[in-house]
Parts: structure tokens; sequence; C-alpha cells
């Protein structure tokens, strides 16, 4: 039999950057790019917070469920506020582990959990719509180029 350790360490596939979004200034709106600089405080034109919650990341999975909870036809990555968008990986078995995005290397720290600003972003019932889906924060151990399509490992 195999260990709960062994199970969760385990994934089906290899992840992938789906999209990426800076924002230029506290408040500002998220503005999509092809490729960018991640460094040790965040993102290269994004306003980072250092440290743990350096870099927002949220699962693609994640958005038609908070479009559905939400009463929303579909959504678009840059309203949810987080800077990357990762595919084919689940983000929560991660938690506490360190993943492999491009060329950089990144610990996945907490939850980032929703703001009051959904509620205005997504309507009434915004803010619930998000909960448990609202993505995580993560901390840069090596800077690296990302590009929309690189592969996302556990490393």
């Amino acid at each position: 039999m195999e260990t709960l350790a062994t199970l969760t360490a385990r994934h089906a596939q290899t992840g992938r950057l789906d999209w990426i979004g800076l924002r230029p200034k506290r408040l500002a709106g998220l503005q999509p790019v092809p490729e960018a600089s991640l460094q040790a405080d965040g993102l290269q034109g994004d306003h980072a917070r250092p440290g743990k919650r350096a870099l927002t990341l949220i699962q693609a999975e994640h958005l038609p469920v908070i479009a559905a909870l939400a009463g929303l036809p579909d959504l678009a990555p840059e309203v949810l506020r987080r800077n990357l968008v990762i595919s084919r990986l689940n983000l929560q078995a991660l938690r506490g582990k360190q993943i492999r995005i491009g060329e950089a290397l990144i610990e996945i720290t907490i939850p980032c959990a929703p703001c009051s600003r959904m509620e205005a972003a997504l309507g009434p019932g915004g803010y619930t719509a998000m909960r448990g889906h609202g993505g995580w924060c993560a901390q840069v151990l090596e800077p690296g180029q990302l590009s929309i399509g690189c592969p996302v490992t556990p490393a």
C-alpha cells in the first residue's frame, strides 16, 4: 500500500502557464503580457509584495467554477487580480512545496483569499463565489523568465 506522502507527491501531468498579468501600481487593473521576468521580489513591472506574497497564482480550472457560482457566462483572468493562471496541475496539492515555472523556482505559501473588490468585479455574491477558489500566494526562490505556454512542474 502506498503512503499518503507518495500519493500526494504524484501528479498526472505537467502543468502549463496559460496567462500572465501585471499591475503597474496599487489598485490598478491587470495588464495581460505574453512574458515577464520574475525577480526575487515579484514580477518585474508588477506592484507586488515581497516575501511570501510576491506572486499570486490561480488554477485555470477554477475560472469556470467561479463564473458559475457568480452567475456569469465566463470570466477573464484579469478580473480576479492574480498574476499567473496555471492549468493541468492541482495547485492546492502543492501548498508548501516548490514548483518550477519556466526558468523560475517558487514555493506555494498561503491561500490568496478574495478581497472585497470581488463584489464589484463579479457582482453581488462575488466574494463568496471565490471562497475556496481564490488561488495561492508564492515566494520566489530562484528568479527567471516566464512565458505563456511554459511548463509548470513540481520541483
